[in-house]
């Protein structure tokens, strides 16, 4: 069946191509509520897409997937490499639903051969909508401007009420305490935040205690 735009209505003020981006973005969100609303307990893993198949990363987030698998929780990532790959790669290790949720860009722009339910976006704010939207749970690896986003965007979603709270975890203290550090010795001694917002997450050296974590927490 051909679709059809629906043209603008007279005087609306929004062009066809404010109407075509509308509709694109309905119809990501769509596909997206469609594929994963049936998904059940799930979480969602983010990190790098430049760590190498070797890097302790990638060999962690991979054994994360799988303990989450065996113990029937389905793994989302943005279905990338990297620590995507790894996640994704460890849920079928497992014998679980991975699910990738890529989105088009110059780089990493294809879906890991380790992907049962592959949704492609093209805009990052529905895909991230997704990747929200369906995890009961997060898991964040070291990585980029892009992980750093999820990352706040998540403990803002938390902190204002507009997700529940959910168990968060951040892999590796090498990477994140620094981070976590600074934000006590800076945004809590001025009163930026609370103290208790950084209740909100957990700093964790490994996958086995970050599966503990989220494991015991999802249970509640």
């Amino acid at each position: 069946m051909s679709s059809k735009s629906i043209p603008p209505a007279a005087g609306s003020g929004i062009s066809r191509e404010e109407q075509d981006r509308i509709e694109r973005i309905s119809g990501e969100l769509r596909a997206g509520i469609e594929e994963l609303g049936d998904v059940g307990p799930a979480v969602s893993i983010f990190g790098s897409a430049r760590v190498a198949t070797d890097s302790w990363e990638y060999r962690s987030a991979c054994a994360l997937g799988e303990l989450l698998a065996e113990a029937g929780v389905s793994v989302i990532t943005g279905g990338g490499p990297g620590v995507m790959e790894a996640g994704n790669r460890g849920a079928q290790a497992g014998d679980g639903r991975s699910i990738g949720l890529n989105i088009a860009l110059p780089r990493e722009q294809l879906a890991n051969p380790y992907v049962d339910t592959d949704i492609a976006f093209r805009y990052f704010f529905t895909r991230k909508f997704m990747l929200i939207r369906y995890a009961m749970g997060f898991a964040i690896y070291p990585g980029g401007m892009g992980t750093i986003d999820e990352l706040f965007e998540l403990l803002t979603l938390v902190q204002t009420g507009k997700l529940q709270p959910c168990p968060l975890v951040l892999v590796g203290h090498d990477y994140w305490s620094g981070l976590y550090n600074w934000l006590v010795r800076e945004s809590v001694s001025r009163g930026y935040i609370a103290a208790a917002d950084l209740d909100l997450v957990e700093v964790v050296p490994d996958e086995e205690v970050a599966a503990a974590v989220l494991l015991d927490k999802l249970k509640k």
